[in-house]
């Protein structure tokens, strides 16, 4: 429900009605977080004790602050401003409100664990990108899905969207510098910049394709059994 806004602005009242609407709906996204983290943990907490090796190295997420989605509204052309938009447009047109990153070991982790966290029965694919078979043109790669959890509320279910990041440690290591490079010029990179960005994101590929391979010598695996 959109609420309109005076000549003036919004008032007091309908400015705390927009408050109060935002931070429910953040909240939604806070919990949808939680659901997800604790089914990556309990993988996690499976591999370190029942398996050679854990796949998961870290991981670490997100909700966007409120600020943050304001904006992303704002240059989606979403609401006017100074309006609280239909939230229900908003979940559906940014996917990337909640965030969950997964560092793993090696290039067939990410696909693996994909494969495992979108099995369990309160997760349903919405959407992915495949940015490790098919990287982007600044040589960033990274498996992307989107995904929808249900979340438990006084009122019912909801069900929220979470977007997860699958990424090998090289991978998460150039995609930080990456983005460090592209703040410090507010995006106006230059192109021997960008060029040696695309030659670093090759060197990393190449470092997790050299590691995958002596991590299959080591625990005699073959390539067709991944």
């Amino acid at each position: 429900m959109t609420v309109h806004e005076s000549v003036t602005g919004p008032t007091p009242d309908e400015q705390r009605l927009m408050q109060r609407r935002l931070e429910k709906f953040m909240l939604e996204y806070e919990f949808a977080l939680r659901e997800v983290e604790t089914i990556v943990g309990i993988l996690s907490d499976e591999f370190a004790h029942m398996h050679d090796y854990n796949p998961i190295e870290h991981v670490s997420g997100r909700v966007k602050s409120a600020d943050s989605i304001i904006a992303k509204v704002a240059r989606k052309g979403l609401a006017p401003p100074g309006t609280l938009p239909d939230l229900d447009v908003v979940r559906a047109s940014i996917t990337d409100i909640a965030g969950i990153r997964v560092t793993c070991s090696f290039v067939d982790d990410a696909y693996r664990l994909f494969d495992l966290l979108t099995r369990h029965r309160d997760i349903t694919v919405l959407q992915v990108k495949d940015y490790i078979a098919q990287p982007k043109p600044s040589g960033y790669k990274s498996l992307h899905a989107v995904v929808e959890t249900p979340v438990l509320l006084s009122t019912g279910h909801v069900r929220i969207p979470v977007e997860i990041q699958f990424r090998t440690v090289a991978m998460d290591f150039w995609a930080s510098l990456e983005h460090k490079i592209h703040y410090k010029f507010d995006g106006e990179v230059p192109d021997r910049v960008r060029a040696e960005l695309r030659d670093v994101a090759q060197a990393a590929a190449d470092l997790d394709a050299r590691m995958l391979r002596v991590h299959r010598e080591v625990h005699g695996i073959r390539s067709d059994e991944t």
